[in-house]
């Protein structure tokens, strides 16, 4: 059994966060991201993460990316898009932000 994956941030997703540390008001909205991220590392087929490969973007190296659900029902719903690799164990968060 694996002891779960190790999370790398791209610029792009590190931004992502550290604005939401930045702003008092989007303190739930951290919470919610913190959990979701918490819960991809342990298993990205947590159900409740809704994880599904993402067909409009690929990896830098053409990996499949995966969307997986912070918010679900909300009107700009944030969302975590990432790829396996590039090692073993090691999931790349390349993007946090509302849905598209």
């Amino acid at each position: 059994m694996s002891d779960g994956f190790q999370l790398r941030f791209t610029p792009v997703a590190r931004d992502a966060i550290r604005e939401l540390e930045s702003q008092a008001q989007y303190q739930k909205k951290l919470r919610k991201v913190r959990k979701a991220l918490g819960q991809l590392q342990v298993d990205p087929r947590y159900p409740g993460l809704q994880s599904h490969k993402y067909s409009s973007m690929r990896g830098a190296n053409g990996e499949d990316v995966w969307d997986s659900y912070v918010e679900n029902r909300t009107p700009g719903a944030w969302r975590i898009f990432w790829h396996y690799g590039p090692d073993e164990n090691v999931i790349t968060v390349l993007v946090v932000s509302a849905h598209p």
